[in-house]
């Protein structure tokens, strides 16, 4: 065994044991302060908040800065609730979003690691938000200590600021409240697949709440038997009644993730590998281990009848490092050429670093009459410092120079040789960056009649980044040294007319835009790539967005349809310019033009669904030279389907399907549409026991789920997963 395999191994099994044993420790401490803080025994445990037991929830995650239900906010948004995640056995937030039609995923690069979602064409793995604050580390985001997963679409710079083209992402955390929970679920699955989870909830006094939730896992990944993956994690949150008009809550998490670095496939000529989804092309000593600490305080205080203060503080830490082999085909190789025939040469890339932020954010509600006319308004602002310290290794050869650095054995494309490599990965950059914002937003919802709704809002960003790198030769020596230092000031606009003919409908028109500048994130230009003066001084992208769309609450509430037409446009997007090699300028446009429908909620009390379409065509158009095509890893037509019926009061069972449609990258790559079905099945053996099944994949579909330019990940095989359901 590999030294980074026992590593990984003895890290499991650390994990493992700690989620096995920290529960019984945690419960035993929980019952011994309850008994402490609490004399009078609880009867009966009854767990509350819709969020855990129904698919539907109509309250935003993100009410300190959307007032409104989500039936009344003018916006297409899909919230995936605590139950729906656990009935799909969601145990990464990848899981969660292939759930959402509109989402594709895109895969890893150089030394990018973590998850990187497009929404609605567009990239959005800078758009991922913890309870409304950026989360900007690179790592594999797993859900034990999500009480939800809200996917706003379209622009969103008015509340988010930078970014947000295609829309944000928002985990909204599990917090404490003020009754008994003892919730341990153990799962065990093929791929050698073995998690537990634990959530304990438990009132201190009746001013105090404590939660704590535990994770541990393991497993490869189905149908990916040479990728493996081990993480635990440690969610402990404390909220605190300071009076009858103030509450602070505390929170901190803490995950590391240990495992197989994978970028999958090459591309052969315009297609996927001709191979098994089991070919790997790494070798045995690939790694990658990342950490994220994140601490947040949250403090909610009413000041009097109009107005409602929300700060947030948040200090979080992400530290990775990782060593991935990629496979490449040349490019003069197409699918004529007999895949015996075929040599993949691997290239090598390494990185180690650390990110952190800190981000402070005030939120001002107030709601009052003047002129005739109701308001509910919202103020805010943001003050935020990111940065990060990185170094990059690379090994093979320079697919731009095709100069080789460190050479990397080839392998053949049919039956890869691995082992371990015992080669040089050279030093090649190393650098520094620091990025600034100072936000100020104010959001007005103005009724006009008691059927009309206006909304208007106006934000303005001060985005500041200092980058330093140091480049190297193979030999170690440097060779340049380069400084930048930016400053980007963007206005961001929203502006919406809401009808409400019933009670129960809502037709909206929406306007919005946003902003994403050259040096957008700090851990995408970390790596050097890119960074030249001509391309850091380039003007921030503008996006624009137009969507009419319709609410409608149906079966007396109990379930939402929400449909929506929408078009996003990208202008100045970076094209290369053919004057300078390397070099960027602001030529193309960037246009997406669509529909969605989906629907949400339960019938009557035996059945509950969630049924999701969208259409996208999107386009891009270089201004220079007038070239038009498809934008990268954009189905035309993305379906999703899930029901769960109740089929008595111990059982119930779930079914469902996926479709994503034919994806291009390029002028001439692409892959083909998949269908894929899964399906569940639930049995309450007791009040506190259950038993659930659930198989992913259920035909062992062989599909490409993450697109590269130069890679593709595969989806995973059949998995099979059977967990143990405590609840007390």
């Amino acid at each position: 065994m590999s030294k980074a395999s026992t590593f990984a191994s003895s890290a499991l099994h650390r994990g493992i044991c700690t989620a096995l044993g920290l529960p019984v420790v945690a419960a035993s401490l929980m019952n011994s302060m309850s008994v402490l803080a609490q004399p009078a025994a609880v009867e009966e445990v009854v767990v509350t908040g819709s969020l855990r037991t129904q698919y539907l929830v109509d309250e935003s995650t993100l009410s300190s800065k959307f007032t409104a239900s989500l039936r009344d906010t003018p916006q297409s948004i899909t919230l995936l609730s605590q139950a729906m995640l656990e009935d799909r056995s969601v145990m990464t937030l990848d899981d969660a979003l292939r759930n959402v039609p509109g989402i594709t995923l895109n895969a890893g690069e150089m030394k990018w690691m973590g998850n990187g979602p497009s929404i609605r064409g567009f990239a959005s793995r800078n758009d991922m938000y913890i309870d409304g604050i950026r989360d900007m580390g690179m790592y594999g985001r797993d859900p034990f200590n999500v009480e939800a997963v809200e996917v706003l679409m379209g622009p969103s710079s008015i509340a988010f600021g930078r970014g947000s083209t295609g829309g944000v992402i928002n985990q909204s955390s599990k917090k404490p409240f003020d009754e008994e929970l003892r919730s341990f679920h153990f799962n065990v699955g093929n791929a050698n697949t073995l998690r537990a989870t634990a959530d304990i909830n438990q009132p201190l006094t009746d001013r105090a709440n404590f939660r704590l939730n535990l994770m541990a896992h393991e497993g490869e990944v189905p149908g990916r038997t040479a990728v493996e993956n081990s993480r635990y994690g440690i969610a402990p949150s404390l909220s605190l009644d300071l009076g009858d008009a103030t509450s602070l809550t505390l929170n901190y998490l803490h995950q590391n993730s240990e495992g197989t670095a994978d970028y999958g496939l090459p591309w052969v000529g315009s297609a996927p590998a001709p191979v098994d989804r089991d070919t790997y092309y790494g070798f045995d000593n690939d790694w990658m281990d990342n950490t994220a600490d994140v601490f947040s305080a949250i403090l909610d205080h009413r000041l009097n009848d109009t107005f409602i203060l929300n700060a947030q503080l948040r200090y979080a830490d992400y530290d990775r490092s990782n060593r991935t082999t990629e496979a490449t085909v040349a490019a003069n190789v197409d699918s004529t050429t007999p895949p015996g025939n075929i040599t993949a040469q691997r290239l090598i890339y390494g990185s180690d670093g650390s990110e952190g932020v800190l981000q402070g954010q005030i939120n001002l509600r107030a709601d009052f009459t003047t002129g005739g006319f109701s308001h509910t308004l919202v103020t805010g602002l943001e003050l935020s410092r990111e940065s990060a310290d990185t170094t990059f290794s690379f090994a093979g050869i320079n697919r731009w120079t095709t100069d080789v650095t460190a050479p990397v054995p080839t392998t053949s494309l049919l039956n890869p040789v691995g082992g371990v490599f015992h080669g040089w990965v050279p030093l090649r950059l190393r650098s520094e960056a620091t990025s600034e914002t100072q936000g100020l937003f104010v959001l007005d919802t103005i009724e006009l009649h008691e059927q009309w709704q206006l909304l208007l809002g106006l934000r303005w960003d001060r985005f500041e980044t200092d980058y330093e790198e140091w480049r190297f030769s193979e030999a170690g020596d440097q060779t340049e040294t380069n400084h930048y230092l930016t400053v980007d000031k963007e206005p961001s606009y929203r502006a919406a007319l809401v009808y409400k003919p019933v009670d129960d409908g809502t037709l909206y028109l929406g306007w919005g835009t946003s902003f994403n500048p050259a040096t957008e994130s700090v851990t995408q230009i970390d790596s050097g790539r890119g960074m030249s003066a001509p391309n850091v001084r380039l003007q921030p992208q503008e996006n624009e967005s137009v969507e009419l769309g319709l609410k409608w609450s149906l079966l007396n509430g109990g379930m939402l349809l929400d449909a929506s037409i929408f078009q996003i446009e990208k202008t100045g997007a970076y094209v290369s310019d053919p004057s300078r090699p390397g070099s960027n300028m602001e030529g193309g446009i960037q246009k997406v033009e669509g529909g969605s429908i989906t629907i949400n909620g339960s019938v009557g009390q035996i059945m509950q669904v969630m049924v999701g379409y969208t259409r996208l065509n999107g386009e891009t158009k270089n201004s220079l030279t007038g070239a038009t095509g498809l934008m990268d890893n954009v189905p035309e037509n993305s379906f999703n389907f899930w029901l769960n019926w109740t089929a008595s009061s111990k059982l119930s069972m779930g079914a469902g399907a996926r479709y994503v449609g034919e994806r291009h990258w390029g002028t001439t790559k692409r892959v083909d549409s998949y269908w894929s079905a899964d399906a569940m099945a639930k049995y309450r053996y007791s009040e506190n026991i259950g038993f659930r099944l659930n198989v992913v994949n259920l035909t062992n579909e062989y599909y490409i789920d993450q697109l590269h330019s130069w890679h593709l990940s595969p989806g995973a095989g059949r998995s099979i997963i059977f967990a143990v359901d405590f609840d007390y």
